[in-house]
């Protein structure tokens, strides 16, 4: 059963007050066909004692399955009234372990076969027992398959018997300790104390709690990642934002832990701080192993030296080595401060990602460009280096006509190399950032060590590989030639910049920042100039250049436009959450991408596979449902989707069939991949 057609039924019964002892009058109204259900005692009451009844649930088939008290993400728990001679208290139900059951992305907590649900009732010490006659009551509850739900309801009358011995057995019994939580980035963390030697064959929490303190509810469907050290045991579940007035603010948190085999504890949980952060996990989701995401981190840190913001440096440094000679130890110097330069810029922006992640900031990799003041940074500095590579001034390390290599102008570009390179990622890096934003964080920052070795890797070779060097074409006029024409290059990663600005900020931001690049370049140009006549004060000249942009950069007002929806063909709906469950309930396909002005992967894929119209014209024919989350600019709940899903940053592509849990799509699009995938649901029958 769909998603949609699940909560249509579950506000239909609220609606039709079915599920309200109040609302049936005590008369049945459904019966309880499906899943019969009877009220049995434990023997007599005893006065100042506890009386146990039981509720024996035994389905009319294999097919059906009864709930927890907290379904899951769908279905109903049962609603239980007793009539009691006054002062008699009824306590909370006590539940066998239910069971895991997902249906169409939906979790289920069930119960399948006979169970019983035991309900202890306190007789007070003054209490009359003899001669009392059987308790009468009324229960409501709902019957499922994984097709259709009937609500059933029953007029109770006790009897005495039952094996009550048997079902004391079956109940997760309570822990004698205390257990802590804490929610930290999107994710519940329950410390549960363990004795080390008790064996844990599918552990999963079933959290009771409807939503948790700070604005959350719990994925029930989410993975769930268990670490053990000690007699401690924390669950990782992952959260989903609220919005709404809360209807649970208890502060304490409470539980059960299944071992497997329909056993496990009940548990209570109080805020706490919850350790065991760094240790590695016992069970969870599939992770591929450290080795496998630092050598895929490696080998997409090579990739990124074909782009066009980054090729241009390698070529020029790569010349430059081989323009000073044959000085093995000053070629060695200059790999090593470049290399430098790209492991610390890598490093220390990945570590950024975790520290302010782990601070509960919803950042992802790249994080950096959704702030304007960066990309007008990046906008001055790619103008520097084409207005370098035409000759306009000479920077020692970067230029090819100039002295030796500079290990301080190496260490730079190495630098300005990592930066530039950070948004073009996605289709080497998906999976490796994506657990390094997960895993430990040591392990996590040596994933982003691995991409800035790999990113300066080719450039390391050449500065320790003579035969390499050997190899590259013997200086001469042609060089500056060459220059000139990596020019090109350079040139349109500024003017794809000064387009970001413009998105971001509008036409009078982009011209105040032109106007400031255009200040920029004829200092530089000054500059160069005065490296011509060989004048005095050439870096004092530069410093105070820098200096004066850099003021100038600071005093830039913020702008206030933010990135609207761009024209496309699919004539998308703006992602948020609440704008992907309605268009879910539809019961029709929806394809749901994450973009960012400065990815360009992104603006790739949608040239090639999204905006085109043979794209639009299958959509229109299976109903698809398109929607954009445009994440140029900070977008919570985009980010927190992206966490979701495991991914560090955009491009991200989900593809939703109906009643079925998202699909992630490849980072690289082929250009009939969603016509194909759109054609596929019309063939199912989906609705349009």
């Amino acid at each position: 059963m769909g998603r949609w057609r699940i909560a249509f039924v579950a506000a239909m019964l609220v609606l039709l007050g079915v599920l309200s002892p109040e609302a049936s009058a005590r008369e049945e109204r459904f019966g309880d066909a499906n899943i019969a259900v009877e009220l049995l005692t434990d023997g007599a009451p005893r006065a100042g004692e506890t009386w146990m009844l039981a509720l024996r649930f035994r389905p009319s088939g294999q097919e059906w399955h009864g709930y927890w008290s907290n379904p899951g993400d769908a279905g109903q728990g049962l609603e239980l009234e007793l009539d009691l001679p006054d002062g008699w208290k009824v306590g909370a139900p006590l539940y066998p372990v239910p069971r895991t059951l997902l249906i169409g992305g939906l979790m289920n907590h069930v119960y399948e076969g006979e169970y019983a649900v035991l309900v202890p009732v306190t007789v007070p010490p003054d209490a009359r027992t003899q001669g009392l006659t059987p308790v009468r009551g009324y229960v409501t509850y709902l019957a499922c398959t994984d097709r259709i739900c009937v609500p059933q309801d029953a007029v109770l009358r006790s009897s005495i018997g039952g094996d009550f011995d048997r079902w004391r057995t079956r109940l997760a019994p309570l822990l004698d300790s205390e257990a802590g939580y804490e929610v930290s980035a999107d994710t519940l963390r329950v410390g549960i104390p363990l004795p080390p030697d008790l064996a844990l064959n599918e552990p999963h929490v079933f959290v009771q709690n409807t939503e948790v303190p700070g604005g959350y509810r719990p994925d029930y469907a989410g993975p769930q990642t268990f670490i053990r050290q000690g007699n401690l045991l924390v669950a990782e579940i992952p959260l989903t934002r609220f919005s709404g007035d809360s209807e649970d603010g208890a502060e304490t948190l409470s539980g059960i832990l299944s071992f497997g085999n329909d056993e496990g504890v009940r548990f209570a949980a109080l805020p706490a701080d919850v350790p065991l952060e760094g240790v590695a996990p016992i069970a969870g989701p599939a992770t591929p192993a450290l080795w496998q995401l630092v050598l895929g981190a490696l080998v997409g840190g090579v990739l990124l030296n074909i782009l066009p913001c980054v090729f241009p440096i390698l070529s020029l440094k790569a010349l430059a080595l081989a323009k000073a000679g044959g000085a093995e130890a000053a070629a060695r110097r200059d790999a090593l401060a470049y290399t430098a330069g790209v492991v610390l810029a890598c490093a220390a922006l990945g570590g950024a990602v975790l520290v302010l992640r782990s601070a509960g900031e919803q950042v992802g990799w790249a994080f950096q460009l959704q702030e304007p003041v960066v990309i007008v940074v990046l906008l001055l500095l790619a103008s520097a280096i084409t207005a370098n590579f035409l000759g306009v001034f000479e920077l020692p390390g970067l230029a090819i006509s100039g002295n030796a290599p500079s290990r301080g102008g190496s260490f730079s570009t190495g630098l300005l190399a990592a930066f530039v390179a950070t948004p073009c990622t996605g289709p080497f890096m998906a999976v490796a950032l994506g657990a390094a934003l997960v895993i430990p964080p040591v392990q996590g920052l040596a994933i982003f060590v691995a991409l800035g070795l790999g990113l300066a890797l080719p450039f390391l070779l050449v500065g320790f590989v003579p035969a390499i060097r050997s190899r590259l074409p013997a200086p001469g006029p042609w060089m500056e030639r060459f220059r000139r024409w990596l020019a090109v290059p350079m040139g349109l990663t500024v003017m794809a910049l000064a387009w970001l600005v413009w998105r971001i900020g509008g036409a009078d931001y982009l011209l105040l920042v032109l106007l400031l690049t255009a200040a920029w370049i004829a200092g530089l140009a000054f500059v160069g100039l005065l490296q011509r006549k060989g004048s005095g004060g050439l870096w004092p000249g530069f410093a105070a250049l820098s200096i004066f942009v850099a003021l100038a950069v600071a005093l830039l007002p913020r702008p206030s436009l933010a990135t609207g929806q761009g024209e496309s063909l699919l004539a998308p709906v703006q992602y948020n959450d609440a704008a992907l469950a309605e268009a879910r309930e539809t019961g029709s396909p929806v394809f749901v991408w994450f973009t960012a002005d400065w990815c360009v992967t992104c603006k790739v894929n949608e040239s090639v596979a999204i905006e085109r119209a043979s794209t639009k014209a299958a959509f229109e024919d299976a109903g698809v449902i398109a929607m954009r989350g445009d994440w140029t600019r900070r977008d919570e709940e985009i980010s927190r989707k992206l966490a979701e899903h495991g991914a560090a940053g955009v491009p991200l592509y989900l593809w939703y069939d109906p009643g079925e849990s998202a699909e992630t799509l490849p980072q690289v699009l082929t250009p009939d991949l969603l016509a194909k995938r759109a054609r596929a649901a019309r063939a199912t029958g989906t609705p349009r």
